[in-house]
């Protein structure tokens, strides 16, 4: 199940507020352009990336690509109408062919000239493409990582734009005291945020803010993981169900203040090594709890839509006495732009 919002959200302003004066560039690191699906074998698709368009398509033996879109022979925009034959990329203006590194590797008329389409690095974790961004083009130098149990992969999926930078969207989840008040979530920290270079772990006990019987009934322990400001997993252990589930909420910057956010489930049994190898009757039991899941995390979000699309960056908060974990994110975030 794949959805959309628009991105107004949940009936706020249709306009965000403006001002010159807080702002924040284009972050560094993996940001997620598609789910593995979407990009089948011989596949082409456009996504925008940082302002850009960027192409992405597969090769026939399965490798993914991630190119600049014009050819540089006279210009053609590779997303409309390229196509893929074997290994290459094929332009539609005159069919001149790349090769997954690249390089132009024949044209119908001739030797190739000396050319090349530049490329971002592409991965690809848990059925998500993830392409690499670094302002001086600098490759990878973190991974993000993957999920203990082999073949998790999202069921259900939602998309929205948001009008904000990614990093005020992976900020909320740093923001415990607005739990209460916007989502009527009782929160207590179970492990206080630690960061490893361009990861950020924390654990959560979540559950209803009222009545206190129900709140003890269903309150569950959430482990959180962000790789750098573009991806974030959330791991739901379900002892007494036997199952785990796993949400993602990926926020991928498509123009300045402009974000295209990815939320998706999965599930699976819990002591499981490998998801995909569970029984028909248990897959369906993890599609309708992935489903079930993708609601209620999408009611959340549609929350939060009516205060990202309409709030501005603070550069300098004023932070109350609670505030550790929003300073905590502040000075890990820094890392993903360059030097003031």
């Amino acid at each position: 199940m794949t959805t959309r919002d628009a991105p107004s959200g949940a009936g706020g302003p249709q306009h965000a507020v403006e001002d010159p004066g807080r702002h924040l560039p284009y972050p560094s690191g993996w940001f997620c352009l598609a789910r593995s699906r979407e990009l089948a074998p011989g596949n082409v698709l456009t996504r925008r990336f940082m302002g850009e368009d960027v192409v992405l398509y597969r090769t026939r033996d399965g490798r993914a690509r991630a190119v600049h879109p014009y050819c540089p022979h006279l210009g053609a925009h590779l997303g409309a109408g390229g196509t893929v034959e074997g290994q290459y990329l094929v332009c539609p203006f005159h069919r001149f062919a790349f090769a997954p590194d690249g390089t132009c590797a024949s044209t119908p008329h001739g030797p190739p000239p000396r050319a090349r389409l530049q490329h971002h690095a592409v991965s690809e974790r848990n059925g998500f493409l993830f392409a690499w961004n670094e302002p001086d083009g600098a490759p990878p130098t973190w991974e993000v990582p993957g999920t203990l149990q082999a073949g998790v992969v999202p069921t259900a999926a939602w998309s929205t734009d948001v009008r904000t930078h990614p990093q005020e969207i992976i900020e909320n989840t740093l923001d415990y005291r607005h739990l209460p008040v916007l989502h009527h979530v009782a929160v207590r920290e179970l492990e206080p945020p630690t960061v490893q270079g361009a990861l950020l772990r924390m654990r959560l006990r979540l559950g209803p803010d009222r009545p206190a019987a129900l709140r003890r009934r269903i309150q569950a322990d959430h482990s959180f993981l962000m790789a750098g400001l573009g991806h974030l997993r959330v791991e739901l252990p379900l002892p007494r169900l036997g199952l785990v589930s796993y949400l993602w909420a990926m926020h991928t910057p498509t123009g300045p203040r402009h974000t295209r956010m990815l939320v998706a489930t999965a599930c699976a049994d819990l002591h499981a090594p490998d998801a995909a190898a569970a029984p028909l009757p248990r897959r369906g039991l993890h599609r309708a709890f992935a489903h079930a899941m993708l609601r209620t995390a999408v009611g959340k979000v549609r929350q939060d839509l009516r205060i990202w699309n309409t709030k501005r960056y603070e550069p300098q908060p004023r932070l109350a006495a609670n505030d550790e974990a929003i300073g905590l994110f502040r000075h890990w975030a820094r890392q993903f732009y360059p030097p003031p």
